[in-house]
């Protein structure tokens, strides 16, 4: 894991600000979801990127009834 060098405090409603220079670097725009992730006794921050249940893939995905699926896998499915 690589160090930033960047230490922030958690406010009194847990939250804490990631810099921009950090949010530009890593393409993190506002409203932007990311996935928390706890390894051991460390934090992950993760960009949320949706993708396929089935096949991992995030490139033309379809929500349906609550499921990511790509379209390959959807036409797939329809065989």
């Amino acid at each position: 894991m690589k160090s930033t060098g960047i230490v922030r405090k958690v406010d009194e409603l847990g939250r804490i600000v990631l810099p921009i220079e950090l949010r530009r670097t890593l393409n993190i725009a506002e409203k932007d979801s990311l996935e928390i992730y706890v390894d051991g006794a460390s934090i992950i921050l993760k960009k949320y990127q949706p993708a396929c249940i089935f096949c991992n893939d995030a490139k033309d995905i379809i929500n349906f009834k609550g499921k990511n699926i790509c379209a390959i896998c959807m036409e797939e499915m329809k065989k």
